[in-house]
């Protein structure tokens, strides 16, 4: 039997070739609508999807022989997987395509906004040169608290190693090891200690607004925020409220509670003013949530993704 692969999204051409290699048969189906998509998904054995299709209930029952969704990417949030789970169908994702990418990108911006380079690049372009201003602070000697330690908040530990810090290490659902690079600890311990307080979970029911007015109120020394992961693990309002406060001394984030479901561009049409604050604030460093989206991970995805598939479907 022909196993047919259809491609709900586009990703590096590794993956297809891969599985062609292995004689799945690809089909690119990047302009489908979700109609054309439910209508057409009981001939497929496998598909690959990023963001543009939410893989719900409605869509897996019409999925009569899907045996595998892959998503290019690390969350997991577009895809019913207890439901896909329950007919069969093993989800794949590929957080190791893209943890490297994203803890480098986290450091660059953490090192920007203590040094001030954004700021400090605009205003040499304008003939302003001042020093004093912008006199930076060093990242060695500092606590990180890092909440999540799968593969991106793991990446974003190692690449700490060489600055001096103390990296403490929580995840819920899995104990992190002890290690050179972060010490294991408590939610608690994190928000006594910590310095610097990096998110690296997954979204979900349980993580939705992780970072609200209440987590803010148990940090017992004025923190700076990064997040790497979802928009919507960060409440907007009550970080907005601890910039202005002092609570929050400064913000690093690659992703927004208002991105939309595929994370292509904002909500434009449902921006309130804490966003407008949020943007203002010379305290907050933004970029497109492109943290894990390098060329090299790209590319790193798509060969994660074949190396799962192949083992499980093509031995």
């Amino acid at each position: 039997m022909v196993k047919k692969v259809l491609f709900i999204d586009s990703v590096h051409s590794a993956l297809q070739e891969r599985l062609e290699e292995k004689g799945f048969e690809c089909h690119l189906g990047f302009s489908l609508s979700r109609e054309e998509i439910l209508n057409a998904i009981d001939q497929y054995f496998g598909v690959v999807i990023r963001s543009r299709i939410r893989m719900d209930e409605e869509l897996l029952s019409k999925a009569a022989n899907l045996k595998f969704i892959a998503r290019s990417g690390a969350g997991m949030e577009n895809i019913e997987v207890p439901f896909a789970e329950e007919r069969g169908i093993t989800c794949f994702n590929a957080p190791e395509g893209n943890r490297d990418a994203v803890g480098e990108h986290a450091i660059g911006m953490l090192l920007s906004l203590f040094n001030n380079l954004k700021r400090g690049d605009e205003e040499v372009r304008k003939g302003i040169w001042r020093r004093e201003e912008n006199r930076g602070l060093e990242l060695g000697g500092k606590t990180v608290g890092i909440i999540g330690f799968g593969n991106n908040g793991r990446a974003f530990a190692q690449k700490l190693a060489g600055f001096g810090c103390q990296v403490l290490a929580f995840d819920k659902y899995a104990q992190p090891e002890e290690s050179a690079v972060a010490r294991s600890s408590s939610l608690e311990e994190i928000q006594k200690e910590a310095d610097i307080v990096s998110f690296h979970v997954p979204l979900t029911a349980e993580t939705h607004y992780y970072f609200d007015e209440a987590f803010l109120q148990k940090c017992q020394k004025p923190i700076y925020l990064i997040n790497m992961s979802r928009g919507k693990v960060v409440k907007t309002a009550a970080l907005v409220d601890g910039l202005k406060s002092a609570k929050v001394l400064g913000a690093c984030l690659d992703v927004l509670e208002y991105e939309k479901f595929s994370f292509e561009q904002l909500q434009s049409e449902n921006l309130p003013k804490t966003f407008r604050e949020l943007i203002e604030s010379e305290k907050v460093l933004l970029s497109p949530h492109v943290a894990g989206w390098t060329h090299e991970s790209h590319k790193r995805l798509s060969t994660v993704l074949a190396d799962k598939i192949i083992q499980k479907f093509a031995q």
